[in-house]
């Protein structure tokens, strides 16, 4: 049996795209698992996420290792926190933002693999002076097979908690 050992070199490798709060790393690209599979480590600012967004194409699944999110998948709000996992199947309509006063983390399990470092730093230019006119942002998309739909998620912690129970 044959077995791979798989590894990121230092944080020199971060990608920073500030308009949607991030830090990401690659921790396994897509040529490691024969493109079936691509793992990113996220750092979230406080009321940071993407922009509403689809893609046929991949499968995401979102562990939280730090922190508090509000997910909104298909249009149905969730609160995740440490420990906690949630799907946005190939298709779904996304989004997501740290709701914690704190950075938050996350690893994201992307199926199939998607390089991820090429995804991000292209997606960072594009940002450089902030969100784009949508337009702008679905050029960059139309290139990857994602679709942006809509704003980022901006809710306050206080908001999420009505989400969490229900009111």
């Amino acid at each position: 049996m044959h077995t791979e050992l798989l590894y990121t070199e230092t944080a020199e490798n971060d990608i920073v795209i500030p308009a949607i709060g991030v830090n990401l790393l690659v921790r396994i690209a897509p040529a490691a698992t024969q493109g079936r599979a691509t793992l990113i480590e996220t750092t979230d600012a406080p009321g940071y996420g993407p922009p509403m967004h689809r893609h046929e194409r991949e499968t995401e699944v979102f562990h939280i290792v730090k922190g508090r999110y509000l997910f909104e998948v298909d249009g149905k709000r969730t609160v995740a926190e440490a420990g906690m996992t949630v799907v946005a199947k190939a298709g779904s309509t996304h989004r997501f933002s740290n709701i914690d006063a704190e950075p938050s983390q996350m690893l994201i399990l992307i199926m199939p693999g998607l390089d991820a470092a090429a995804f991000f730093t292209e997606l960072g230019n594009t940002m450089k002076n902030g969100i784009p006119a949508p337009e702008t942002l679905q050029k960059f998309g139309d290139k990857w097979g994602v679709e942006f739909l809509g704003p980022p998620l901006a809710r306050s912690a206080s908001e999420a908690s009505d989400v969490q129970t229900g009111r």
